[in-house]
């Protein structure tokens, strides 16, 4: 134990925290007082009504520093047998921290991990994040709170820190290079929200919080899980369109296509290293089938270079014209298509959904001419087009 500070081994309890060194937090001054902290290490009377005052001070000073502490930790969670160890001192445990849990429970400051997330969203149990919902709820949370205490690993929810966490997450995204992204995979926004929040529980709460501002749609879509955010300025997010879903699976074959040019850049460059040490020992002939297998490698890697140069620019051209109705009217009626050419994450699929979708662009461009020509036609031309288009999509 240090003077006037709390200090934690890394390996024991801050260990999933991912710290490599141990956390020292500075405590309030009554920690190296025996006579303050043996009252406050005591339990509570059965009634509050004995003492109101030194009940209502005991319980002001363990929320306090509850919340002072996780708010350093970075996380929104905590549960009785997290406490004990953290708040040893001299051998000793508090012995009243459940009826601080009850006490902030009551309060609203706190709720049940469970509770919190089926408040929300029932289907995120379905993803493994931990949350083990336990019917009734509001049964089991009213009888937990009432006569039986605190159960030790019993997981809860600090609400003031699950939204101080969930505006800090809000906050990354708007300001990310990914802030004009349509839709986030939760592997993606993990790496993104890494120095915010750090773990898995941590992101999920937070995530929650959002979802109950109406900021945030998590779903599940082919097996991934999604996320898509308000923007600024709106009150709440949109719901997940079939355009979301076709921009964010052109970006998965933007990023596709990245990966295997660079992987045959790479291959390229061993055909010829082998092809040199090859000549060096006079094997002309097999140096020869590694020079002809580098142009080959080479070519494809050309062809799929020209393709990636298309994704980009498509992805461009939709990002310039978000605001035109008629563009994303057009981009809508072929997603459907364009979905299944990714379904099997080819590159082939890609190559085939780059080829779908710039001939809706090319078609587009004939839209708008037609409705550039002449005012009395647009009104006409319009539907027929639309149909067209659905047609190619089909």
């Amino acid at each position: 134990m240090l003077l006037g500070q709390l200090y934690v081994d890394p390996n024991s309890l801050w260990a999933p925290l991912g710290e490599e060194m141990s956390i020292e937090l500075t405590l309030p001054p009554e920690w190296e007082d025996d006579e303050r902290m043996n009252f406050l290490f005591s339990d509570f009377k059965e009634n509050r009504d004995v003492n109101t005052k030194d009940w209502d001070s005991k319980i002001d000073f363990w929320t306090s520093l509850i919340l002072k502490i996780f708010r350093s930790r970075g996380t929104v969670c905590i549960n009785l047998q997290e406490l004990n160890k953290i708040f040893q001192r001299k051998g000793f445990v508090p012995l009243g921290l459940g009826t601080v849990i009850q006490c902030m429970a009551r309060c609203g400051k706190i709720q049940r991990e469970s509770e919190f997330a089926a408040n929300v969203d029932c289907g995120w149990v379905s993803w493994g994040f931990g949350l083990l919902l336990v019917k009734p709820l509001k049964w089991t949370f009213s009888t937990l709170l009432g006569g039986s205490g605190v159960t030790l690993e019993e997981s809860f929810v600090v609400i003031e820190l699950v939204k101080e966490k969930a505006a800090e997450l809000l906050g990354v995204c708007w300001n990310s290079p990914v802030a004009n992204c349509s839709l986030l995979s939760f592997q993606e926004l993990q790496t993104l929200s890494s120095h915010v929040c750090i773990d898995e529980s941590t992101l999920c709460m937070a995530l929650l919080q959002l979802q109950k501002e109406k900021q945030v749609t998590v779903s599940l879509h082919e097996g991934e899980k999604i996320v898509k955010f308000s923007q600024p300025g709106q009150d709440r997010v949109s719901s997940v369109s079939d355009v979301d879903l076709g921009i964010y699976q052109l970006q998965r074959s933007e990023r596709l296509l990245e990966v295997r040019v660079e992987a045959l850049g790479l291959e390229a460059e061993k055909c010829k290293e082998e092809a040199r040490v090859l000549l060096r020992e006079g094997k002309k002939s097999q140096a020869l089938r590694y020079l002809r297998s580098r142009k080959r490698v080479e070519r494809k890697a050309d062809r799929l270079y020209v393709q990636l140069e298309n994704v980009k620019g498509i992805l461009d051209r939709i990002a310039n014209s978000e605001t035109d109705k008629l563009v994303i009217q057009a981009y809508q009626a072929g997603v459907s298509a364009l979905r299944l050419s990714l379904k099997d994450g080819t590159v082939e699929g890609a190559e085939s959904l780059v080829d779908q979708i710039q001939e809706l662009c090319d078609t587009q461009d004939e839209v708008n001419q037609t409705l550039a020509g002449g005012a009395h036609n647009s009104s006409k031309s319009y539907p027929i087009l639309y149909i067209y288009l659905l047609g190619c999509s089909a």
